[in-house]
């Protein structure tokens, strides 16, 4: 309570004494704070002292309020510190806001002492490391993940309970399983997402939490704690890696390949709990063992569930299909993987009235969690014998008798270097080994680019991706070109084939190619030995390519792209081509030639210098056809209103992936911005419909025409959509004349209605997008594009005035469920193409090409919308 002398005003000569008498108490009142700290925040005086609850330690009860990430931490610390026998704590990475990323290694005295001769021979049983491997004495390894979601923020609370549970030595029950178990955990994956959400909750939270869905503690602001720093979902991003904490977590994850896995999340307010077997569909690739021992680790849940009359459901709404998952991912790594969902997530709070009558609480959500943790790690102890002999099974049959048709993948060399190479990385993290074909070949079978089984030919230096290695499940699930469902109700996309998503020429062949393990000769980097040449060029194809230019205009050099082809010295470039010319970089005197070789190493890119400004065919490099490309200022709108992780997605694209300056926007001041400020302004996906009112749209024109270029992506496209002086349209809704032959059609069946609307539905499906490459929006792309298709698009051609630069025609899809409505919704459809407006340039991407930041084969198409088109 505060004192009363600290409200006082004094207006009479007294008032000297009791300031004087205020900083005296506050000193005193200080001193005594710090003598009683240790008591007042049960803070342990030494790591010798005794291993304390949670709440002795906190100073507060678990499910009261949220833990701090920091304190959090310091708990496990603390934790770690009275166990030394029996943990290790390994600090394995950070967050982008440099929040520090955790494991906790648990094992008995003695298997701690060799732990990490357990983790080699786990990789010795997958085949992974040589040496002869046992299982007979070996402990199996379990690994538990909690809070990916940084909103669901009840696991990182249940954590502190089962790591005080594992390192109390009075618990036998613990002490008994970790005889036969390893236990890996890691206490919080998104630390960035929980700070976001336990700062907010803590900050506007009543003394007495308001169990009242309509308080303010129960509504969560834009952008909420779900998602990380750059508001990507990491619980899709265990497959692509394409967010740091991922790239972190996955490489320790390749170098322990537990047995078990169980990543722990919450749902909506009013759901039970889910916990294993998982719902249908199963991909194909789940074993029949796997999924056994889904419902074996289900049934030690069940029964504390029971016990405690807790309400529980399973095989209902989680599918094991999608493989980015944090339970579909391990599971092709060869782990029983599963998901657990405690009802509550970030509106929950830590009290809430549920639609029942029922309160919800903090401390209630805790339990259930802490009692599914225990109740896996004491499955995996018991069933460790099992599991291990199932586990090396599973991996020796991966080497010798890989699943499913394609026995070699096969990734042409004449490919893009900068993508071949960005390929390579990416199986390298994935531990998916691969070689080159030694010589010519002729062999059958399916060609992405076609979307046909057909004769192909390999070419010597073409990467080679062989099926007979420990990793050939996880290779074939992310190779396979149409992976078989066997229940068109799943939870996210259908289809991400690695050929597809990176925009490669590629085959999958039905028999077996072993590669050269030897790499080929790389091709020489450098630009041809000249001192001075006439002018650099680079080819503009990959994000590598992206980047270099980011990088030169930040250098302020001056950049030219080709608008047509031609051919210079012997070799042929496309449109698009950079051309860097020492005529108008004059100002950087004798750094131009230097700081242009050394931005083209520093992104992968290869340059050629030329002698001469004369080109055989085509535009020569001083004509009008080779333009200069203006450095443009861009912004991107952000805030309420706008899909986080379509922001996220663009915001990511330009500070980490082209490392290139945005200025983020937000939509609550968007109107006072002058606009006149910036070259180009991105819609990201959202609601527009309160941010853009007639006479804001009216503005909006008004600076387009004067020059502006506006991207509008997915939601926003289909915002601007009839409107005004915006020329996408919609198509006309198709004309129902079955039902007007039939007048039973409108009778439905009510249990149909999930699977009728199906119908009506595309989800993530791969389509062939037909382009206009001479267009600078897909500059750098052949007559196709690869699109990953998540809405069913449903827009005309743009009349004169508009380019139709992507469209779908008839028989354009490749992979992926797609209903039938959707199906016939999806031709001869607009997907991406640009609107003449004034001196500016509206463009729509009714598709978004940044999706998730895996789909690699987009970036090239949004880099031309920045840069390029307008120019």
């Amino acid at each position: 309570m505060t004192n009363k002398l600290y409200r006082h005003s004094p207006a009479c000569a007294g008032a000297t004494f009791l300031s004087v008498f205020n900083f005296r108490f506050r000193v005193a009142g200080l001193l005594l704070l710090l003598l009683w700290a240790p008591r007042l925040f049960a803070q342990p005086a030494a790591a010798g002292g005794p291993l304390l609850t949670p709440a002795q330690f906190l100073g507060y009860e678990l499910g009261s309020r949220f833990t701090t990430h920091a304190d959090l931490l310091r708990y496990v610390d603390h934790v770690v510190q009275h166990s030394p026998d029996r943990m290790k704590l390994q600090r394995y990475g950070q967050t982008y806001e440099h929040r520090p990323l955790a494991l906790v290694q648990v094992a008995s005295a003695a298997n701690l002492s060799r732990l990490d001769d357990i983790r080699r021979n786990n990789l010795r049983l997958a085949g992974l490391e040589t040496g002869p491997a046992a299982t007979a004495g070996a402990p199996g390894v379990v690994w538990l993940s909690y809070n990916i979601h940084g909103n669901e923020a009840v696991s990182s609370e249940a954590v502190m309970q089962v790591l005080y549970d594992l390192a109390n030595p009075q618990n036998q029950q613990t002490q008994q399983w970790l005889q036969n178990t390893v236990v890996l955990v890691d206490p919080c994956v998104n630390p960035d997402g929980r700070e976001r959400y336990a700062q907010w909750y803590n900050r506007v939270s009543n003394r007495q939490p308001n169990a009242s869905l309509y308080a303010w503690e129960h509504h969560e602001p834009w952008p909420g704690g779900r998602f990380n720093h750059y508001f990507f979902d990491l619980n899709r991003d265990w497959a692509w890696q394409t967010q740091q904490e991922s790239q972190f977590r996955l490489a320790v994850y390749n170098q322990w390949l537990p047995q078990v896995h169980a990543d722990f999340h919450e749902m909506g307010l009013d759901d039970p709990y889910y916990f294993s077997p998982a719902a249908k569909p199963y991909h194909e690739d789940i074993t029949p063992w796997q999924r056994t021992m889904q419902n074996v680790i289900g049934d030690y849940n069940r029964r504390v569930f029971d016990q405690n009359n807790w309400l529980y459901f399973t095989r209902e709404t989680y599918d094991l299909f999608y493989p980015s998952y944090g339970d579909t991912y391990p599971s092709f790594n060869g782990a029983i993987g599963m998901t657990y969902e405690q009802g509550g997530s970030g509106r929950a709070g830590v009290r809430a009235v549920k639609s029942d009558g029922d309160t919800l609480t903090l401390a209630q959500r805790i339990s259930h969690h802490h009692a599914a943790s225990l109740a896996t790690i004491q499955a995996t102890a018991e069933r460790h014998d099992q599991l291990l002999k199932e586990y090396q099974s599973y991996f020796s049959q991966a080497r010798t008798k890989p699943r499913g048709p394609y026995k070699t993948f096969v990734v042409a060399s004449g490919n893009d270097p900068g993508q071949l190479r960005a390929l390579t990385q990416f199986l390298d993290r994935q531990g998916i080994r691969y070689g080159y074909a030694p010589r010519r070949t002729n062999a059958r079978g399916f060609n992405y680019t076609t979307g046909r089984e057909e004769s192909v030919k390999i070419e010597p230096r073409d990467l080679v991706v062989s099926m007979y290695q420990p990793k050939s499940t996880l290779t074939k699930v992310l190779f396979e070109p149409r992976p078989s469902l066997e229940d068109s109700l799943t939870y996210d996309i259908t289809a991400w084939a690695v050929p597809y998503a990176f925009g490669l020429k590629a085959y999958a062949l039905r028999d077996r190619l072993e590669g050269s393990a030897t790499r080929p000769a790389a091709t020489a980097a450098a630009p041809a030995a000249t001192e001075r040449p006439y002018a650099y060029v680079a080819r503009w194809n990959s994000l590598q390519d992206l980047r270099f230019l980011s990088r030169l205009l930040q250098q302020k050099v001056k950049v030219r792209v080709a608008q047509r082809g031609f051919e210079a010295e012997g070799q042929q470039y496309q449109p698009g081509t950079l051309v860097v010319t020492r005529t108008g970089n004059e100002s950087l005197g004798t750094r131009f030639d230097q700081l242009v070789r050394q931005q083209a190493d520093s992104a992968g890119v290869a340059l050629q210098a030329v002698k001469s400004g004369f080109s055989t065919t085509g535009a020569d490099l001083g004509s009008g056809y080779v333009r200069f490309v203006n450095r443009p200022n861009v912004a991107v709108v952000a805030g309420p209103g706008i899909s986080p992780t379509a922001f996220g997605e663009v915001w990511h694209f330009f500070e980490q992936q082209i490392g290139y300056p945005v200025t983020v926007l937000g939509a609550e001041y968007l109107r006072n911005v002058p606009l006149n400020k910036f070259d180009v302004l991105i819609l990201p996906d959202g609601d527009y419909s309160d941010l853009y009112s007639e006479r804001s749209l009216e503005a909006l024109k008004t600076w387009v025409r004067g020059g502006g270029r506006l991207i509008a992506l997915e939601g926003a496209a289909a915002y601007l959509s009839n409107k005004k002086d915006f020329l996408l349209k919609t198509k006309p809704a198709a004309d129902s004349a079955a039902r007007k032959k039939n007048p039973y059609a409108a009778l439905r069946r009510f249990a149909d209605a999930e699977r009728e609307q199906i119908g009506e539905r595309v989800q993530g499906s791969v389509y062939r997008v037909q382009l206009d490459n001479t267009h600078p929006l897909a500059f750098g792309y052949g007559s196709t594009y690869y699109a990953l298709v998540r809405d069913t698009l449903n827009y005309r051609f743009l009349p004169e005035g508009g380019w139709n630069v992507g469209v779908l025609k008839r028989n354009s899809y490749a992979a992926g469920f797609a209903g039938r409505k959707a199906q016939r919704t999806l031709t001869d459809t607009f997907v991406l193409g640009t609107q003449d407006m004034g001196r500016g340039q509206v463009v729509y991407l009714a598709d978004n090409p940044l999706f998730r930041a895996f789909w690699q084969g987009g970036k090239l198409l949004f880099g031309n919308a920045v840069f390029f088109v307008g120019q």
